[in-house]
């Protein structure tokens, strides 16, 4: 994240919040994020409160399940809209690497100036090859009719797990259709994204991106990968944040 142009006092009680928010400005000033996006920030941040804004021991067995994915696919992918270039493009360099996955660039509102503006965040912070720029984009999920249909040939569209924080739930829908396994990141346990998605962490992406990294580097190796993966129920998983909430109201 880049320096906030305001202060914010630490003790501040929605301090992390502020924070967050003053990322996204600063997404959305330099060319990252559309105006669009911050209106759906805004709405995952009000679930945010209604799970404690915290990782829940639920949100921690699906990090661990997601990480493990990850590691025993033959090719991952992970896909970047604006938000998430915005909020943790350092921790979603790291779990590229911590898993081998490859990293596309894939928008709803796209230009070529915003891909190459979101190539360039996440060069900075380490991230080699990015996928899904300019004419790179020239294969098509099937179903789709916007701009998120195109797709890179040698990324999502050959991918065989495919990681989509922040999603279009007609997106995750389609890329299960094709028969890829989906992984996503949604504050909101009813989304369309959040039932199709073989695995959904249902929390903030500023702190699951980095205990998803940390979850990688720690399962890389392990013999224990496939029992986690076929372990993890995300219908439960589901239930169980739904649970969450309606104790917190």
């Amino acid at each position: 994240m880049h320096v906030n142009r305001i202060s914010i006092p630490p003790n501040h009680p929605r301090a992390k919040s502020l924070h967050t928010r003053e990322a996204l400005v600063d997404g959305y000033r330099r060319g990252l994020v559309v105006a669009e996006g911050l209106i759906a920030h805004g709405r995952g941040e009000a679930y945010d409160y209604l799970i404690g804004e915290c990782t829940t021991k639920t949100a921690q067995r699906a990090i661990k399940a997601a990480a493990a994915m990850l590691l025993l696919s033959r090719h991952p992918v992970i896909s970047v809209n604006g938000n998430a270039a915005a909020l943790c493009p350092g921790a979603i360099v790291e779990l590229a690497k911590a898993t081998g996955a490859a990293i596309e660039i894939n928008l709803f509102y796209r230009t070529e100036e915003r891909e190459r503006a979101i190539k360039a965040e996440l060069e900075t912070h380490g991230a080699e090859n990015v996928l899904g720029v300019g004419s790179r984009a020239s294969a098509t999920i099937p179903e789709l009719q916007s701009e998120r249909r195109r797709v890179d040939p040698d990324g999502i569209y050959s991918a065989d797990t495919v990681f989509v924080p922040l999603e279009d739930g007609d997106r995750t829908e389609a890329l299960v259709k094709m028969g890829k396994k989906v992984i996503t990141i949604d504050l909101n346990p009813l989304s369309r994204t959040a039932k199709a998605a073989h695995i959904t962490i249902v929390d903030n992406i500023v702190r699951a991106m980095p205990a998803l990294a940390e979850a990688a580097h720690q399962l890389n190796g392990s013999k224990s990968l496939k029992r986690i993966v076929d372990g993890f129920d995300n219908k439960k998983n589901l239930r169980e944040s739904l649970k969450i909430i309606r104790g917190v109201i």
